[in-house]
């Protein structure tokens, strides 16, 4: 694939985005909390793009905004009183629930985004682009390794502290059943396959609707209320 131009004006768009969301929003809410962690991973993304760390910065930010763009899609959706994709409705069902608390709302935003929003990003940038999946590995490995180490910065910041009784704490149990590194993998399968059907647009419309309600499930067991 020739070498794309570098950073555009849209990735600078959609952390300028996501900073508004972030001056916006309640530092309690749970959208609140999913959108600092996504904006401090896009804003690394600017940064290597702009430092030339990925081999085709094109390719990348063309990834990288309809990526993003799939999240702002769906704030834009409720905000406009209309249901989002399945795989973030309980994001937005639970944000102010008093039970759920802020590593759940983080890891439930990410397995929306990665188990769903991510499959159909890396198909609109091949549609965008001309290229086949195989030509985006390697911005999506550089991406999926970013988020990657964010999540151990996220368990490691929201998790309370360490302690001999958290051994049995319902969180620490819940949420290790959950493992980016999976979902990522899953999402690069679910990518191929969806480009693979790309011709068939009924097979695909009934995989991204199924893929979808898989991903929305996962995210409401990870919202599932605790007690103090």
């Amino acid at each position: 694939m020739a070498q794309s131009k570098p950073l555009t004006p849209s990735v600078e768009a959609v952390v300028s985005r996501m900073r508004g969301l972030d001056a916006a929003l309640p530092a309690r809410d749970g959208v609140a909390v999913f959108n600092r962690v996504y904006l401090a991973v896009t804003e690394e993304v600017e940064r290597r793009l702009r430092a030339g760390i990925f081999p085709d910065p094109g390719a990348a930010s063309a990834l990288d905004v309809r990526f993003a763009e799939r999240y702002l899609a769906a704030v834009d959706a409720v905000a406009d009183d209309r249901r989002p994709p399945a795989c973030w409705r309980p994001l937005f069902q639970f944000r102010r629930h008093p039970g759920v608390r802020p590593l759940q709302f983080a890891l439930a935003g990410i397995n929306a985004h990665i188990g769903h929003d991510l499959a159909l990003a890396v198909v609109d940038t091949c549609r965008a682009l001309g290229c086949e999946p195989a030509e985006l590995e390697d911005e999506f490995d550089r991406v999926g390794e970013l988020l990657v180490a964010l999540e151990e910065r996220i368990r490691e910041d929201l998790m309370p502290g360490p302690d001999l009784l958290q051994i049995a704490d319902p969180l620490t149990h819940l949420l290790g059943s959950w493992s980016l590194e999976r979902a990522r993998d899953a999402t690069w399968s679910a990518a191929r396959a969806l480009w693979a059907l790309r011709r068939f647009e009924d097979l695909a419309e009934e995989f991204t609707e199924r893929l979808d309600a898989a991903v929305g499930f996962a995210g409401r067991m990870l919202l599932t209320p605790l007690p103090d």
